[in-house]
């Protein structure tokens, strides 16, 4: 029996009289990539913020790494790393000095040896000592990534991380994320992007209107979807086509 990372149960969230998360369940695996999808203002980012002790719930409980988001913030915060759609890099610091700063704020014994090693990991060991606001976007989201990775936090909170970057760019990321999930990191992802949801992750939940309207592996979604009716080649669905289907059933309803 796998171990679970995340577990949400009827997690509720209102701003006034909006309803943003309405009654949210699922189970994250460890070492896995859970992909969250949902259309801008779905309550991808509310929800990640409520399992990151950011924002407090109105109901329903949240369990990160084994501990209670409410009664246990300081665990999980030093459970979770958390990379947004914004990269946290110091334009004036070099790649290396960006890492030996997180390092020494998070108190680790050889700071620059923890740095070299992340730059080698991410394949930004030639442009260690450049400042990173002479880096591509994609360089720039590879640090981001790195410094998220300081200290070994077993869970990986990904908040929409490939926005605004070139194919190429999310073509590093993914990359990246998926030998991150191969090391026994549990990566948490919420995207816009289907394709990137279809590339990564081993469990896709579609948030919808504040609740879960599916959830599965990208075999059992595509099963959700009516079969092919072309007679000689059987066309699989792709996942938008999934997302629409399903989210048009809920609105037919």
């Amino acid at each position: 029996m796998q171990n679970t990372s995340i577990q949400v149960k009827d997690l509720q969230k209102s701003y006034k009289k909006l309803n943003v998360l309405k009654g949210v369940n699922f189970t994250v695996e460890q070492g896995s990539i859970f992909a969250l999808l949902g259309s801008n203002g779905a309550g991808k980012t509310t929800l990640v913020k409520i399992l990151t002790t950011l924002l407090k719930q109105d109901g329903g409980t949240a369990i990160v790494n084994g501990f209670d988001v409410t009664s246990k913030p300081d665990n999980v915060r030093q459970s979770i790393s958390l990379t947004g759609q914004f990269a946290a890099v110091d334009e004036m610091l070099t790649g290396q000095e960006n890492l030996i700063m997180i390092a020494r704020l998070r108190h680790l014994k050889q700071p620059r040896q923890v740095a070299d090693d992340l730059l080698t990991r991410f394949g930004l060991s030639d442009a260690a000592n450049r400042r990173a606001s002479t880096y591509s976007g994609g360089m720039r989201r590879r640090l981001d990534l790195a410094m998220s990775l300081v200290g070994t936090p077993p869970i990986l909170f990904l908040d929409e991380p490939t926005t605004g970057l070139d194919p190429e760019g999310r073509i590093e990321v993914w990359k990246v994320v998926k030998e991150l999930a191969d090391s026994g990191i549990t990566v948490f992802l919420t995207t816009q992007y289907l394709e990137e949801a279809e590339q990564l992750a081993d469990h896709i939940a579609i948030l919808h209107e504040g609740k879960i309207i599916a959830s599965g592996t990208l075999v059992e979604l595509k099963k959700l979807f009516p079969p092919a009716e072309v007679e000689y080649v059987e066309k699989q669905p792709t996942l938008e086509e999934i997302f629409l289907t399903i989210i048009g059933k809920k609105e037919d309803q």
